[in-house]
């Protein structure tokens, strides 16, 4: 069993900062990338950045700038830094990390439960 916990989400002003934590634990071999994704009401779900085992980051070209994703691989553990918050930031944000659970295993997609961040005056 592989478990990803989210914290961090909560309600913002425009212009404010909130910082996601996500820790994945369980039943795990290695981790080849991490990324948080999100969801707006009435949306598709979207990649909002990513960071593999190379460390070389992307992210989405709305948030670029304003957000930083960052792991710490000795805790399995991804953080999203977000800044300069906006109203269209609003969603739920979804941790994912892309991993296997034995060398013989094939590498697959594992999902948080979401954390909502609104951003409202």
């Amino acid at each position: 069993q592989v478990q990803l916990v989210e914290s961090g989400g909560g309600l913002v002003q425009p212009g404010g900062s909130l910082r996601l934590s996500c820790t994945a634990s369980g039943n795990i071999f290695d981790i080849s990338a991490m990324a948080w994704y999100r969801q707006a009401p009435g949306k598709q779900r979207e990649l909002v950045a990513t960071v593999p085992n190379s460390g070389t980051t992307n992210y989405s070209d709305s948030v670029k700038g304003r957000f930083t994703i960052s792991r710490d691989n000795a805790k399995n553990a991804v953080y999203l830094q977000m800044d300069s918050l906006k109203p269209e930031d609003t969603a739920v944000y979804y941790c994912n990390a892309r991993l296997r659970t034995s060398w013989v295993q094939p590498y697959g997609d594992y999902w948080g439960q979401g954390t909502q961040v609104t951003v409202s005056s």
